[in-house]
């Protein structure tokens, strides 16, 4: 049996991808840091503790040698460091990146969200052979370009192949932005606004599809760069409604062209003024990838699982990750009550 080493492999994606791996032959060690097993892998997946940022552990996980190293909380120059100064004990790499390396033709990204017309405009689906920021240091966008270069320029030395997912679902979310609509339908909100008409597209990437993608890369080493994310992509209007009929809720949605009106009001994680889908094909064509859930089939066991989180525990306990990133402020009902009685006032 071939071996492999998944880092990370308790996250949202590490437990579909060491399911799959497992299932597809290979001998895997699930490493993470709390250590801990997922009721759906078979047994003979071993699951050990590892601190990511100690050296020593990882090369001792290594040992003499592993054929794969999956690793999906890879975001430094020095985490890819590590994975270098073990290259002659790696047979190959599989490494999570992000869409938040991409910049459109005029230099707009992520990082210049919060400037005037900062937004990213593409005419198309975004392939991997379009621009992205430059390597450095300063953001999670640049820090992650650096880090696929390093990787790439290995070679077959450590043939890896980079991961490009966007906006990831799936139950273990740390940022789950569907939580937006499970949270106002368990609180009895029954009207909501969204910004841009609802319009709003942010490709989803189950977190089922990327541990396929995954599979298939591990299966046919190489060194590249593909895109991870979902066959369908939403608008933000239409997961508001596919998540009110899996909860069956009736929810009226005041559609607001444009930017959010007022702070914190018709403002969601998948909110932006301009489409950002991702191209697939390069991934059917290197991998013979074909995708194993589309997000509208994901759903129900997301819807499901936030469910079940939210009446055990309020969501900042739950949710610290999703506190830190997109505020409080997601949930502002006072705010967006004092809005809708102002729009209501002057109509």
């Amino acid at each position: 049996m071939k071996k492999a080493l998944v880092i990370g492999a308790a996250g949202q994606i590490g437990r579909p991808t060491v399911r799959a791996l497992a299932e597809d032959g290979w001998e895997v060690t699930a490493a993470s840091r709390g250590g801990g097993r997922d009721a759906g892998w078979p047994d003979g997946v071993r699951a050990v503790r590892l601190d990511r940022e100690d050296d020593a552990a990882l090369a001792e996980l290594v040992g003499g040698g592993v054929d794969l190293v999956v690793d999906l909380v890879a975001f430094t120059r020095e985490h890819g460091r590590q994975l270098a100064g073990l290259a002659g004990r790696i047979g190959s790499a599989v490494v999570i990146s992000s869409g938040a390396v991409y910049e459109d033709d005029e230099g707009r990204s992520f990082d210049t969200q919060g400037e005037p017309d900062g937004w990213p405009r593409y005419d198309g689906p975004v392939k991997e052979t379009d621009r992205t920021l430059a390597p450095g240091d300063a953001t999670y966008g640049t820090r992650k370009v650096q880090l696929e270069r390093d990787l790439l320029a290995l070679g077959d030395a450590l043939p890896t192949t980079l991961l490009r997912a966007s906006a990831v679902h799936g139950p273990y979310c740390r940022t789950p932005r569907e939580l937006y609509f499970v949270k106002r339908n368990l609180d009895g909100r029954r009207r909501r606004v969204l910004a841009f008409d609802g319009e709003s597209r942010f490709n989803p990437a189950s977190s089922r599809n990327l541990a396929e993608l995954v599979r298939l890369a591990a299966a046919r080493p190489g060194s590249r760069v593909l895109n991870g994310a979902d066959p369908d992509c939403p608008t933000v209007a239409e997961i508001g409604t596919m998540i009110d009929a899996l909860m069956g809720v009736e929810a009226e949605t005041v559609l607001v062209p444009g930017p959010p009106p007022a702070p914190t009001v018709g403002d969601t994680p998948w909110s932006l003024p301009h489409p950002f889908v991702f191209d697939m094909s390069a991934a059917g064509r290197e991998l013979g990838y074909k995708p194993v859930t589309t997000y509208a089939d994901a759903l129900p066991e997301t819807v499901e699982w936030l469910t079940a989180r939210l009446r055990e525990q309020d969501w900042e306990t739950g949710f610290p990750k999703m506190v830190a990133s997109y505020t409080t402020g997601l949930f502002d009902y006072a705010a967006e009550d004092a809005w809708l009685a102002s729009s209501v006032a002057q109509n």
